[in-house]
């Protein structure tokens, strides 16, 4: 599967913009932290635009996030290792791989930036740096959704939180169109 199939994919089953829109945050922080650790860029962006492609249909039933996925990508070629970390960003199975722990720590990093960046007060992702992100990572009652200690868990990758942040942080910002910030 491409990633233009993916994307259509991925505008076939989620319907919220703003869940389309956090699947291409996804997709664009793995891709730099593929990057950054020499891994496939191209293998782990797949994991990331993918990742919730169940959500809506899901969303009422959460202990069922990700099964769906499984089940529309069963013919579809997608590799197990890319199925694996779809299941490990949702807990559904215990993180194995670096792309398993990226896309764990990912997930929730995407939610907390996008929160930082409604704050700011230019509201442009563009003009957010890691500093103003960090002071909003700090503030435990800010973006409560964005689990601290899975972002945190990006130190299984070798990563430093600051530099995992400022990866993620570029990523977002390189697309900062698309995510109409």
């Amino acid at each position: 599967m491409n990633r233009e199939e993916a994307l259509d994919l991925v505008k076939q089953y989620l319907k919220n913009k703003n869940l389309v829109k956090h699947s291409l945050a996804v997709e664009a922080c793995m891709k730099a932290v593929a990057a950054r650790l020499a891994q496939d860029e191209t293998k782990w962006g797949q994991a990331g635009i993918l990742h919730d492609l169940d959500y809506e249909l899901t969303e009422k039933s959460p202990e069922l996030h990700t099964d769906e996925t499984v089940k529309i990508l069963g013919g579809l070629g997608i590799s197990a290792d890319v199925i694996q970390a779809i299941k490990a960003h949702a807990g559904k199975v215990p993180c194995q791989s670096p792309m398993d722990w990226a896309i764990f720590s990912i997930d929730p990093l995407t939610g907390l930036i996008i929160a930082a960046t409604l704050m700011h007060p230019t509201r442009k992702l563009k003009d957010v740096d890691l500093e103003f992100v960090k002071r909003r990572y700090k503030e435990k009652s800010f973006a409560r959704g964005a689990k601290r200690e899975e972002i945190e868990e990006c130190c299984n990758l070798g990563l430093e939180l600051d530099e995992f942040i400022a990866l993620c942080l570029g990523a977002m910002q390189g697309i900062s169109s698309d995510l109409g910030l």
